[in-house]
């Protein structure tokens, strides 16, 4: 499915249409003394402020919208290398697909089927480099995923409240990671993070069990409220469910800091 494009705010067309005006008068010696390099600051300024008001580069490509029915699929793993792309993770509401979202301009997942096993690839070597918008995935909520996702520049936020996870591994260069815990994991969550924060977030009655590693540049802040240390940097949630499964999550992190909500 197509996403619907609109037109761009006039103001950066009409900047750089002037910039490179004074340019092209500039190599005519038509502008005295005047030195026409002294604008390419302006140039940078105004793509900047571009990719942080529209998320984009080029404000007549937005990102994409897809969706992958389920099929016969009874399990999916997803691979994500992002670069310096943002990617927001959350629960699927429409029944029937396996994967549903926002991704770069002119590109869609690979994905490789395999008796009842799905294999999703998502790589910011494969879409348009000038396309900077978050990529939005919603996943199905009944069947396991495993996830193992990396960016170099962007944040990852992992919203798995009401999703069936199989392993996670999640790792940031330069950016933070937000993970809102699963209620049933059936193997570990590994979280790190170069130079970023890392918050966890656990909901009311889910049995989370985190395991970190502090260190000199990388620091642990726990809610005492949400979380009881039993172990020397182990720490178990609250208020469990009685019969909520485990979840264990591992976190460490280089420059930084963890914080346990």
């Amino acid at each position: 499915m197509q996403a619907r494009q609109s037109r761009g705010p006039w103001l950066w067309p009409l900047l750089l249409a002037g910039v490179g005006v004074v340019l092209l008068l500039d190599n005519f010696l038509l502008l005295g003394d005047f030195d026409a390099s002294l604008l390419w600051p302006l140039i940078l300024v105004v793509l900047g402020a571009q990719i942080l008001l529209q998320g984009d580069l080029l404000p007549i490509r937005h990102g994409k919208t897809f969706g992958i029915t389920r099929g016969s699929v009874e399990a999916a793993a997803i691979e994500i290398s992002a670069g310096e792309i943002d990617v927001n993770v959350r629960a699927l509401r429409r029944e029937g697909r396996l994967i549903a979202g926002q991704f770069a301009a002119d590109s869609r997942p690979q994905m490789q089927v395999q008796d009842t096993q799905a294999n999703i690839r998502m790589d910011r070597a494969a879409t348009p480099w000038l396309s900077f918008v978050d990529w939005e995935l919603g996943l199905a909520q009944d069947l396991p995923w495993q996830m193992y996702i990396s960016t170099s520049l962007g944040q990852v936020q992992l919203d798995l409240s009401e999703i069936i996870v199989q392993n996670i591994v999640t790792a940031t260069g330069f950016g933070d990671i937000r993970l809102t815990c699963p209620y049933e994991a059936l193997g570990s969550i590994q979280l790190h993070s170069t130079l970023g924060t890392i918050q966890v977030i656990t909901p009311h009655g889910y049995n989370v069990r985190v395991v970190t590693r502090e260190s000199t540049f990388f620091g642990v802040h726990v809610d005492p409220n949400r979380y009881v240390q039993v172990e020397p940097d182990v720490y178990l949630a609250h208020d469990a469910y009685e019969d909520a499964p485990l979840v264990e999550v591992h976190l460490t992190g280089t420059f930084g800091d963890a914080y346990l909500a």
